[in-house]
């Protein structure tokens, strides 16, 4: 207990209870502090215990996922982002988050901080971002609302990024009902740096002056923590306060002075930027890592607006601001570059020895906290959360394939271009469009067709390959393979694409950890993914909980566990692509087909059946195929390759096909002992489809002996055959593909 006693009003438990705390958490921070404590102190409490900030309900599980890999630089939870060694001296730095109800409420502001914050999470460790991707879900694109949303999220990350200077180069958008109330925005970057000049979020030294530098603060995103930590209801507009405001020029500001101050000078100790809970989080997580602590006098932060409370300022989210801890002695060379930069900057505290984070106003103490009680790992809540499977589940099961009538091949033309007009599938050119992925970048593979964004190192004979998947209503019918499936199918789209997979982050969305169904998806997503991670070598860097996307009356959205994955092609091998390249070349589906349905999109969306298992998937036979098709790539017997998702093998030859405009005829054995519908639309995971020219079909067909193959047919000009079946043209379907969702849009 501190010997000086902070001034202020003694907080209340009926205020603990509307900051979103329970009366057991203020019992806690009463026997914590030796006292009652005071609002300030109460608010301060309120945003690093909330479940944004702390983990309370997520964190024992989040422990489980496999953290260990030869490439791992920094374990998840040490730093503000993953590390991984790239070899040659280099490290790839990368992160995923949310900012889901931001956006759900002003979705250009909130898409467009998202950006911003996930960006400096990258810059603050002294890598340098290169790209950025986003993984976007909506409700219905019918819908007045999802389109105010889509329009107004799409064009928040644009034009940060864009005005920013780092290229957006891949992503994934879905619509579905479940997302109406609560849409996901995650945001991800990605950031080159030299292993060994990283910088750490830490506070050491004595004495040694606290630097606030970029923007002012203001009472922009005032709670926004423990706004994140609650459920949508019709009241959130209220809660504007609560979203930022970002300037992406202030951005690229911060970002060239803070590589200047790593790369020029010696006098930085550690550094972190401020997202959620503002100083508040920036102060109280550097000095409790190191075990110190920090004097911070409120009143000298540069501040935009007059006469704000020393609450307000601690717990701003105002963006674009950045706390450095500097070397004493060391001022004026910080300065320098500071003014530079044009940056408004102040020293606002300095570090003690005493592990309590102590701030001041005006001479007076206002709150002071141990400051290892705020934090995650520290005296942070934790929670054990009880978990029941769905009763949804008893609906599912009851799923019986031969009660859906199958379809004729004749039937199958019209089925496929209901697919691929449908807004999940369809071409998202009116998304990208608004993206530059080429800013700020040199020598760069970026914009070829591929599973996977492939960006390479400058001055290297590196690539960095990058996706971010989940198909959610997997997860939704069986969390725990479809937590599998998520991380597979990243990696598969690495491995198309000619990377070897490296490791992952992670932004786990789902609804409100005290339903217990809801906490049984995310414990047995949870799990899913820890398996696959471990099959594929791929640890876990860190990552992003967001629970509460639900709204006040149960609907949750499907558990949306996103896996933002990196991989690596190294010694200058080739960069594989999914286009088709010559006529003549055979096609070739390695992997199984199954009689499944299981939660295609065929079925949910074409035939309405709300309930289905998840589909056909062995991890097993998963790790064999992109074994095998690595080895086929670096053997260089393959011309393209893209795996079988959402819509099934027709979708994914037409997808094919259609960037260099080529037809196709599929004469599958197969075919005849499967159902119409499952062998052309089914989503049985654990396929790929590539293409060989015809003098390397022998040498390609030995090398792959090891999993099963089949030849489906040739690339061809003119109409589409399957079975010996006329598709008609290429076009008929093409025009479908790109042009359908700006139709929806528009």
């Amino acid at each position: 207990m501190s010997e000086t006693q902070p001034i202020g009003t003694l907080a209340t438990l009926e205020q603990a209870k509307q900051l979103g705390l329970r009366e057991e958490e203020f019992e806690k921070i009463k026997e914590i502090l030796g006292r009652t404590p005071n609002f300030t102190e109460l608010s301060i409490y309120s945003v690093m215990w909330s479940e944004h900030c702390s983990y309370k309900n997520s964190i024992v599980w989040l422990k489980t996922l496999p953290k260990e890999g030869e490439k791992m630089l920094a374990k998840a939870g040490e730093e503000n982002a993953g590390l991984i060694d790239i070899g040659d001296g280099l490290a790839c730095c990368f992160k995923i988050e949310s900012h889901n109800h931001p956006s759900a409420i002003e979705p250009y502001q909130g898409a467009a901080t998202g950006v911003g914050g996930i960006n400096r999470d990258i810059f603050s460790m002294g890598a340098r971002p290169i790209a950025q991707l986003n993984s976007l879900r909506f409700g219905n694109i019918e819908n007045e609302r999802t389109k105010w949303l889509v329009r107004g999220v799409v064009k928040g990350i644009g034009n940060y990024g864009n005005a920013f200077g780092i290229p957006t180069v891949g992503g994934e958008v879905y619509f579905d009902d479940c997302y109406q109330i609560n849409p996901l925005v995650n945001a991800m970057s990605v950031g080159i740096a030299k292993v060994g000049k990283t910088v750490s979020a830490i506070s050491e030294g004595l004495g040694n002056p606290v630097y606030i530098f970029g923007s002012a603060t203001g009472k922009d995103g005032i709670h926004g923590a423990a706004f994140a930590s609650k459920d949508i209801t019709e009241d959130s507009a209220k809660d504007l306060p609560s979203v930022q405001v970002g300037d992406p020029f202030w951005e690229k500001l911060i970002l060239e002075a803070s590589m200047e101050l790593l790369e020029q000078t010696d006098a930085v100790v550690g550094m972190q930027d401020m997202g959620a809970a503002g100083i508040t989080c920036s102060t109280s997580e550097m000095s409790a890592k190191s075990k110190t602590g920090m004097k911070v006098w409120l009143d000298k932060v540069p501040m935009r607006q007059a006469g704000m409370k020393d609450w307000e300022i601690l717990l701003s989210e105002s963006q674009e601001r950045m706390l450095v801890i500097v070397h004493k002695g060391k001022e004026a060379a910080v300065e320098r570059i500071f003014k530079k930069w044009d940056l408004t900057y102040a020293i606002i505290g300095e570090v003690t020895d005493t592990e309590r984070v102590q701030y001041y106003m005006n001479g007076e103490l206002r709150a002071d906290i141990p400051g290892e009680s705020l934090v995650l790992g520290g005296g942070a809540p934790v929670y054990h959360r009880e978990y029941t499977e769905p009763k949804y589940f008893q609906e599912i099961a009851k799923f019986d394939l031969n009660q859906v009538p199958d379809i004729t091949v004749d039937e199958a033309p019209a089925v496929a271009k209901y697919l691929m007009g449908h807004p999940n599938i369809a071409s998202k050119r009116w998304v990208y469009n608004q993206y530059d992925s080429m800013v700020g970048t040199i020598n760069q593979t970026t914009n070829a067709p591929s599973d996977a964004a492939v960006v390479k190192v400058k001055g290297t004979d590196k690539s960095i390959a990058m996706t971010v998947d989940c198909n959610s209503r997997y997860v939704y019918a069986n969390p725990f393979v479809g937590g599998m499936i998520a991380v597979s199918e990243a990696a598969r789209n690495l491995v198309c694409s000619g990377a070897e997979p490296a490791a992952i982050t992670n932004c786990l969305n789902f609804g409100n950890p005290y339903n217990p169904e809801v906490y049984y998806q995310f414990v047995h997503a949870i799990k899913g993914l820890g398996e696959a991670c471990k099959k594929f070598d791929t640890p876990v860097t860190g990552g992003n909980v967001s629970f509460y996307n639900q709204s006040s009356d149960d609907n949750a959205v499907f558990p949306t566990p996103t896996i933002g994955m990196v991989g690596l092609i190294t010694g200058g091998k080739k960069h594989m692509t999914m286009d088709f390249k010559q006529v003549g070349d055979g096609i070739y589906l390695l992997g199984d087909s199954k009689n499944d349905l299981g939660c295609s999109h065929y079925l949910s969306h074409f035939k309405k059946v709300a309930q289905s298992p998840a589909p056909y998937f062995n991890l097993e036979e998963e790790y064999q195929l992109h074994k095998a098709v690595l080895k086929a790539i670096n053997a260089g017997l393959i011309q393209s390759a893209h795996d079988v998702s959402e819509g099934g093998l027709l979708t994914c030859i037409l997808e094919s096909a259609m960037p260099n405009n080529f037809a196709f005829v599929v004469d599958s054995i197969n075919a005849q002992s499967l159902r119409t519908d499952a062998f052309l639309f089914g989503e049985a995971q654990g396929r790929i489809v590539v293409s060989v020219a015809p003098q390397n079909e022998a040498a390609f067909e030995a090398l792959v002996q090891t999993i099963p193959y089949e030849k489906l047919g040739k690339v061809t000009k003119g109409d589409i055959l399957v079975n010996q079946h006329s598709f008609g043209s290429l076009d008929s379907y093409k025009n479908i593909f790109e042009n359908s969702l700006e139709e929806k849009l528009s």
